[in-house]
């Protein structure tokens, strides 16, 4: 008995001395307002790579095939934010605001047990990245990805009136007219967004193939993006009008790369600008591409992803 008891004793210490390691699955945590839900795929041995999708509003599934790639080299976690996917949907505007949906990243963490994790924040997902960086300084992140990301809204808000400029006169016109009529549902002022979403954010013909996680799971909730970001894409009124953190960027001490399509609405020229303000950070632009990276240029936007990764 006392010679089983020892061995009992070995095998539970060794057991328990032995870091926890990810499996895929999927599941839900209990965050302010409601459950997110989440997926982890790939059993690769890196540490793992946490995504955050844009929006606000919006949901992970349409990403999931591309970034699934990735998981041969490490465990990749999706998430819904609450309200939007799969996860919860509360009313309780209170909700929207930034720093709950950065608890949610803490609330993941802890559940999945992940004291190491890399991080990539795409769009809106890039302001989340942002804000905890800045507000948490969290131990255990390896690095941040900031994927066409939303860091500051005056300069967001400066590219997209540059790339309204690029666009036809009458495309300019439409858009210029009804933005100031604060019209949003003309079909002139629909055809000419169209335009500018076909050349900055999709520029990938054809319908989008829906993925079998997309099945069951809520479009995206356009009341919390109209209530954090605003009526369209050119025109912030919503509690981001006024997002800041280019002055917080030299704070992120840890690896970082700045990814954009040649032809995103976040311009390759401002990432430039924001990695100077972080020492030794990087820029890769993804060519032939607008703001949707992982449809328009997958096969090159996902090898600066894992080339950046490589070791981390």
């Amino acid at each position: 008995m006392k010679y089983f008891a020892a061995i009992l004793f070995l095998s539970v210490f060794l057991t328990g001395a032995a870091p926890g390691k990810i499996k895929p699955g999927e599941g839900f945590v209990e965050v302010k307002g409601g459950r997110i839900w989440y997926k982890v795929v790939g059993t690769g041995k890196g540490v793992p790579l946490l995504l955050i999708h844009g929006g606000p509003g919006s949901r992970s599934c349409e990403g999931i095939p591309g970034y699934s790639t990735l998981g041969d080299d490490r465990p990749v976690i999706f998430y819904d934010q609450l309200g939007s996917g799969h996860s919860d949907r509360p009313t309780d505007t209170t909700l929207w605001q930034l720093p709950r949906f950065v608890d949610e990243i803490d609330a993941l963490r802890k559940a999945l047990d992940l004291k190491e994790l890399n991080i990539l924040g795409s769009s809106w997902g890039g302001t989340v990245a942002v804000e905890y960086m800045v507000t948490k300084k969290p131990k255990g992140v390896k690095s941040v990805i900031f994927a066409g990301p939303l860091i500051s809204t005056s300069k967001w808000m400066r590219d997209a009136k540059i790339l309204i400029s690029q666009l036809s006169k009458p495309v300019q016109d439409s858009i210029n007219k009804y933005e100031s009529l604060k019209i949003y549902d003309h079909k002139s002022y629909a055809a000419a967004t169209d335009t500018f979403n076909i050349n900055y954010l999709s520029r990938k013909p054809g319908a989008r193939i829906s993925a079998p996680d997309c099945a069951g799971s809520g479009k995206g909730n356009g009341e919390i993006y109209r209530y954090m970001w605003g009526p369209t894409e050119f025109n912030a009124t919503g509690t981001l009008k006024n997002f800041e953190r280019t002055p917080n960027l030299h704070e992120i001490t840890v690896p970082v790369l700045f990814v954009t399509g040649r032809f995103d609405e976040a311009r390759p020229e401002t990432m430039y600008e924001f990695q100077k303000e972080i020492p030794g950070s990087k820029v890769e632009i993804i060519e032939n591409s607008g703001h949707n990276k992982i449809r328009d240029n997958p096969e090159q936007y996902l090898t600066a992803i894992r080339n950046f990764l490589n070791g981390k």
